[in-house]
């Protein structure tokens, strides 16, 4: 150890944490020239009951004593979850006025170390979750795929090997009916609430909606008139210009004005200073008469075929209908 200790500057920082004050650790360290602890920090090395560890590993004893002891029961989540917040941490520190430099060295180590510990666990349960992901469900997840990549290099050719498919198999089932729950469960409210404010707005748009459709109505009701009316004109010009035509082919003279009527032509679109409207042709179709229906456009009837396979399977022939067994494995779970 060299350099010089400054021990008020050390006990006025461990004051301030044993008030809930959060002080960074070089505010301490500025007031200890060690350079054993910074050079241990530096490499990455923590202690803990186990002896040293990498910081950036945290150690595995921890670690596996840590799983082993909460498990992924609701209350190990929760702590999780708030472990993987960053919440400012409080560390209550008492030191004796008569206490040595060397004591004071030791609560600043054990501090720091204890620092380090918890950023090791905050850092090991801030998992990348997607929305609705907890740990229990990264933890079927991960599950999943060691028993998908299994599943890939699963060779079945003895009876013992299809056992240990069987197995598998109620393990995947349970794992989706697992999963399927959560997300059931997770999904219920928000679709709930999906449901309310769908049923608000549709409430609340009624007023809105019926006023475009009554004026959507009467717009297509006038520019149906309009062309009515155009055509009506149109037809009244084509009659009298027949008829002098006739007259000439019949005189060799026409002995009256043909007079034909002004058309006025339907407009091809509205336009004002807020928007345009335009009648836009939609062609559909109706069947007037299944029978004349040709063949092309004809389809079977699925639902009547599916039932005559289950109930009947191949024994009520359909003519033109092959009906053949596609069989899938069925689990059941104990």
């Amino acid at each position: 150890m060299t350099g010089q200790i400054d021990k008020q500057a050390i006990k006025q920082g461990l004051k301030e944490i044993s008030e809930g004050k959060v002080v960074p650790l070089s505010q301490l360290e500025e007031g200890l020239a060690l350079n054993t602890v910074r050079e241990k920090m530096e490499r990455g090395i923590g202690k803990c009951p186990h002896g040293e560890f990498d910081l950036r590993k945290g150690c595995p004893l921890c670690i596996a004593d840590r799983e082993e002891r909460e498990g992924n029961t609701e209350a190990s989540i929760a702590e999780a979850v708030k472990a993987a917040q960053k919440v400012p941490v409080k560390i209550k520190v008492t030191i004796p006025e008569e206490a040595t430099e060397e004591e004071v060295v030791k609560v600043v180590e054990e501090v720091t170390n204890l620092v380090n510990v918890l950023e090791e666990i905050r850092q090991e349960t801030a998992v990348a979750l997607r929305p609705g992901e907890d740990i229990e469900a990264h933890g079927y997840f991960e599950e999943s795929l060691r028993i998908l990549e299994y599943a890939k290099g699963r060779v079945i050719t003895t009876l013992e090997q299809a056992q240990s498919a069987t197995d598998d198999l109620a393990v995947i089932s349970r794992l989706t009916k697992a999963m399927t729950d959560k997300r059931k469960a997770l999904l219920a409210p928000l679709e709930a609430k999906k449901v309310e404010i769908r049923d608000t707005y549709d409430y609340l748009m009624l007023p809105i909606q019926e006023a475009n459709k009554v004026t959507r109505s009467k717009m297509l009701g006038y520019d149906m008139e309009q062309r009515r009316i155009q055509l009506e004109q149109e037809e009244i010009n084509r009659k009298r210009l027949e008829a002098a035509e006739a007259e000439m082919r019949l005189k060799g003279e026409i002995t009256e004005s043909v007079n034909l009527v002004e058309v006025t032509e339907a407009p091809e679109r509205v336009r004002t200073d807020m928007g345009l409207s335009t009648t836009t042709d939609r062609w559909k179709y109706r069947v007037d008469n299944p029978d004349l229906l040709p063949r092309e456009y004809m389809m079977p009837d699925d639902a009547m075929l599916s039932s005559i396979a289950k109930k009947h399977h191949d024994k009520k022939p359909v003519p033109g209908v092959t009906f053949y067994n596609d069989p899938f494995i069925t689990v059941r779970t104990k």
